[in-house]
């Protein structure tokens, strides 16, 4: 069970020594995408998969093996026969449970995430998780705080690494399995020869399995043992111009920056009719809506009302979702959703914080999906953001080109931990969103 997931997901093999976090392939077109591509060419060939050739994940030479079985890859234990002390750590370090709660220890977290999860190759840009949105992302409904995980100096009780999981349930054609999706795996930089990553991963996996859980679901920027299916960022921009000043795009060649912001303009309001902001009573039409979309795709989250108000209900500056209304009927058509990942902008004296929307679920029954996000895309004009960014995944990549995306020059892979799949699927063929 891996690395984080993004969201971006999203880390680098741990076995390496190095892990400079997660949800690389989310930041940008340029120098945001360069740490990936130096963490891979960093490990050697014959080191890279030392750790994962010791998991129950598929493993490369297995792929095209037509005689194994779709579906879990070891049996489940009794739970009584888990391990029940935490693995070793250093003779310097201890384990700590973190109150996600507390508004000390999400401090804490936020600023050793902050500091050392993602920063780009040429020190321009580091995410900058908002304690609001972690909270969103690490307490949905049956979660489990013993696996909100950290590692503290024994002497000074500083926070120096982290990992987490959190429980969902996940469709693999037509068996919905329970998983624990891993996230934020973070080491200080400073410690990062301490190999703690690995023992992260086991500790994690063993309170997963302490609750009778057997697989998880994670996405990485690398290549491990063995992705169920690779997609790619594209980007939209918003504001063109603070994005080429700051060095997250550039000007195309023969364009000027007015012609550029002209391109990139977008309308004041939206053009759908009954177009309106998600609400409370829209739960149970919404869940109705993306159990029936989701339905064609291989991998999907099987959804409960209960997930669909905690995870989907607009939070400001977390979530933020749109329904269509029939205004004649009233019967909620269409919906649309991204959520909120700023980061903070380095060494810039005009500018600090580059306001990201990631586009989450999307359902268009009436709508053209087309216009839906067009629509997507205005609401996050008017809400300030600077950039829009969308997975190649479910249907996305039908809108992608005629709403001025670009692509990323990178891939995010997506791992299923304890499970097999035969094939590989294509990112149309995804509707997991991780965050």
């Amino acid at each position: 069970m891996a690395t984080p997931a993004s969201n971006a997901g999203n880390s680098e093999d741990p076995t390496s020594g190095d892990n400079d976090g997660g949800g690389l392939m989310k930041m940008g077109w340029r120098s945001l995408e360069g740490l990936g591509r130096r963490a891979q060419k960093a490990l050697a060939l014959e080191k890279k998969h030392l750790f994962w050739e010791t998991q129950p994940v598929e493993q490369f030479k297995d792929r095209d093996n037509q005689d194994l079985v779709e579906g879990p890859i070891d049996p489940p234990q009794d739970v009584s026969e888990v391990r029940k002390e935490p693995y070793n750590l250093p003779k310097d370090y201890e384990w700590c449970t973190c109150d996600i709660g507390s508004d000390e220890i999400m401090n804490e977290i936020y600023n050793l995430l902050t500091s050392n999860y993602v920063e780009d190759d040429e020190n321009m840009f580091r995410f900058d998780y908002s304690t609001d949105f972690l909270r969103w992302a690490l307490r949905p409904p049956g979660f489990f705080p013993s696996w909100h995980i950290g590692v503290r100096v024994k002497v000074t009780k500083r926070l120096v690494a982290f990992i987490t999981g959190v429980p969902a349930h996940i469709r693999v054609r037509d068996k919905v399995v329970l998983m624990a999706e891993i996230n934020f795996l973070c080491v200080h930089k400073k410690l990062r020869s301490k190999r703690l990553a690995p023992v992260l991963i086991k500790e994690v996996t063993r309170r997963v399995h302490l609750e009778n859980i057997w697989q998880a679901v994670y996405t990485a920027g690398v290549v491990l043992p063995t992705p169920v299916a690779t997609c790619q960022y594209w980007h939209r921009s918003l504001n063109p111009k603070k994005l080429i000043d700051v060095g997250f795009s550039r000007l195309g060649a023969r364009m000027t920056m007015s012609r550029t912001i002209k391109l990139y303009r977008l309308p004041d309001a939206a053009a759908t009719p009954g177009f309106r902001e998600m609400e409370r009573h829209d739960v149970p039409a919404v869940r109705r809506l993306l159990r029936n979309y989701l339905n064609q795709f291989i991998v999907a989250p099987h959804f409960s009302e209960d997930d669909i108000e905690y995870w989907l209900l607009p939070k400001e500056n977390v979530v933020n979702s749109y329904v269509v209304e029939n205004p004649e009927s009233h019967e909620i058509t269409d919906f649309c959703s991204f959520y909120t990942l700023p980061s903070t902008i380095l060494g810039n004296p005009n500018y600090a914080f580059l306001k990201a929307a990631y586009s989450y679920y999307n359902v268009a029954t009436c709508t053209p999906l087309l216009q839906l996000m067009n629509d997507a895309l205005i609401m996050a004009k008017r809400k300030d953001y600077d950039v829009f960014n969308a997975l190649d995944i479910m249907h996305n990549h039908s809108f992608l080109k005629q709403l001025k995306f670009g692509p990323g020059d990178g891939h995010l892979h997506y791992y299923l931990y304890n499970y097999r799949i035969k094939g590989f699927m294509k990112p149309s063929e995804l509707g997991l969103v991780l965050l």
